[in-house]
């Protein structure tokens, strides 16, 4: 079957099989998007609202953090799936750091 996985703003597609704890691990990550998703609405009525500043740097702050355990659990998972693994060929193997290169590169700048 054919899997996807998504790092930061890639995806990333490789054919095998769909394991349930696969689909289990798609699920947890869209509830921590909800839940990210609640938290910018939350921020964008501070913002539009009366808001006191150090409220508004709080839900920021709360976000940011959201987001950054959101990218160490799925960046952990890709390099889990996709570099732990010896059914690829060395070719795919690097291609599959470059990737995870470049995106880390971008995410700590």
């Amino acid at each position: 079957e054919i899997s996807a996985c998504l790092v930061g703003s890639e995806m990333c597609i490789r054919d095998r099989d769909l394991s349930m704890s696969h689909v289990q691990e798609n699920k947890k990550l869209l509830a921590r998007i909800r839940r990210m998703k609640g938290q910018v609405i939350a921020l964008e009525k501070a913002l539009e609202g009366d808001s006191d500043c150090g409220a508004v740097l709080q839900q920021i702050a709360a976000i940011r953090g959201a987001a950054n355990g959101l990218m160490g659990e799925v960046l952990e998972s890709h390099i889990r799936e996709h570099l732990g693994v010896n059914v690829v060929s060395a070719k795919e193997r690097q291609d599959d750091l470059e990737q995870v290169v470049s995106v880390l590169r971008s995410y700590l700048k």
